[in-house]
C-alpha cells in the first residue's frame, strides 16, 4: 500500500491533508504534508521533502503537487526515483479523495486513478449564457410573450 504525500506552496499542502481528514478521519498514517515557503529554495524545499520522506515508512509513496515547474514540483521531482517514489502534478481535491479511495492499489495502478480523479472531476456546471441576450426570469404565464 502506497502512502500519499503532498507538497505545495504553503498553506495549500496542510489546507489540503486537513480536508482529507475532514472526509477520511483514518488517513493520517497514509497522508503527510509539505508546505513549501515563498520564499524556500529549491535546495531548501528538497530538504523538506526528503525529511519527510524518510519519517515515512518503508514502500511506495505517491507525491502529489500542486503546479508543475514550480520549485515544489521541481523539488520533489529531484527526490523521486521514478520506482518506489512517484510525482503527480496538478493536486485538486477530486484527485486527492480518488487516490485516498485506491490508497491498496499498487503504485502505477494509483498514479493512474490519481490522474483520472483529476481530470474527472474539473467540469463546467453552469451552461453558458447566451450571447447578447438578455437573462429574463422564467415566467409562470404562457400568455406572455418577450417580444411586447
Amino acid at each position: 500500500m502506497a502512502t500519499l504525500l503532498l507538497v505545495a506552496h504553503a498553506p495549500l499542502a496542510s489546507t489540503l491533508q486537513a480536508l482529507a481528514q475532514h472526509v477520511y478521519a483514518d488517513c493520517s498514517r497514509e497522508l503527510a504534508a509539505v508546505d513549501v515557503p515563498p520564499q524556500a529554495s529549491l535546495e531548501e524545499a528538497q530538504a523538506q521533502i526528503e525529511a519527510a520522506l524518510a519519517a515515512r515508512p518503508e514502500g511506495e509513496v505517491l507525491i502529489l503537487c500542486d503546479v508543475f515547474g514550480a520549485t515544489p514540483c521541481n523539488a520533489a521531482l529531484q527526490v523521486a526515483d521514478g520506482l518506489r517514489w512517484r510525482v503527480v502534478a496538478g493536486v485538486n481535491v477530486p484527485m486527492l479523495w480518488r487516490t485516498l479511495c485506491y490508497a491498496h492499489l499498487p503504485l502505477a495502478e494509483l498514479v493512474t486513478r490519481a490522474v483520472d480523479g483529476a481530470r474527472q472531476g474539473v467540469m463546467q456546471v453552469s451552461p453558458p449564457r447566451r450571447q447578447n441576450q438578455p437573462n429574463r426570469p422564467p415566467h409562470d404565464d404562457p400568455d406572455a410573450h418577450s417580444d411586447q
